[in-house]
């Protein structure tokens, strides 16, 4: 979440603007959380009131954003917000142009592979083809994570101009996941200048233990990032000629939607 002042400076004050932050807050609790929470689990995490949280719930559930286990009193997404994200993913220019490339790579690697699209200061898979192995990922498209801990959050990151960049970092609240996450803002940015040269990333069980993932940058026509690809594999499945056998063919399917979004002539 961005502090404060970050907030203030970056999203001038319109009017409304209050009142819908804390329905978005409360929707996206609902989304990040990996089982359904009741009122008094919202509020803690919210912050909010119990009657503010209550009225909220209430104005979700009319328009059919979120629903209510009547046994359990648990809230999670709605059919109208799943359909209305559905709509969106399936229109996205950047998907539309990287589904085949997508296929192509997950058949060359046999490894499972991730779209992902910035989403404030985070990062949120649009796009998710499993590895045909037997040991697979347990994202799913939707799933939102962090800027600092994920292939395609260093990914979109690295490939920014510094201001931009600089604007991100402030608003990022570092978190460990597991023992091996970065949270020292000054070895991340290190390891953002090494893969701004090299063109790519890794997660070195940063976001989840036993999970190795490469990650890199497409651009869109005015040359800034516009997603990330990752390829994101178990630990024991870490290949010897890493370069070769993942690093490389993501970087060719990164140029090749690239090239797509770019037009002709570019």
């Amino acid at each position: 979440m961005p502090t404060s002042d970050t907030a203030a400076e970056d999203n001038p004050k319109i009017a409304g603007t209050a009142a819908f932050s804390k329905f978005m807050a409360v929707l996206q609790l609902i989304a990040d959380q990996d089982a359904p929470l009741t009122i008094a689990q919202l509020s803690a995490l919210s912050g909010y009131p119990r009657p503010t949280v209550y009225r909220i719930l209430a104005a979700l559930t009319a328009e059919g954003m979120v629903v209510e286990n009547p046994r359990t009193r648990h809230f999670e997404l709605g059919p109208r917000l799943i359909n209305l994200a559905s709509k969106s993913w399936a229109r996205s220019d950047v998907r539309t142009a990287a589904i085949d490339a997508l296929q192509q790579l997950r058949d060359t690697t046999r490894e499972t592979v991730h779209l992902a699209v910035p989403s404030d200061n985070g990062m949120v898979y649009i796009e998710k083809l499993e590895s045909p192995q037997a040991v697979r990922m347990t994202s799913r498209v939707g799933t939102r994570v962090t800027l600092y801990s994920s292939s395609v959050g260093k990914a979109y990151l690295a490939a920014l101009d510094e201001t931009t960049r600089n604007r991100l970092l402030r608003s990022v609240r570092m978190q460990k996941f597991t023992e091996h996450t970065i949270t020292d803002l000054d070895v991340l940015r290190a390891e953002l200048a090494v893969a701004q040269q090299r063109g790519y990333t890794e997660d070195r069980e940063e976001n989840e233990a036993q999970i190795f993932c490469v990650g890199a940058p497409i651009f869109g026509a005015e040359g800034t990032p516009v997603a990330c690809i990752s390829i994101s594999i178990p630990l024991f499945r870490k290949p010897a000629r890493l370069q070769q056998a993942l690093i490389d063919p993501l970087l060719s399917t990164c140029k090749l939607i690239t090239q797509k979004l770019s037009g002709p002539g570019r």
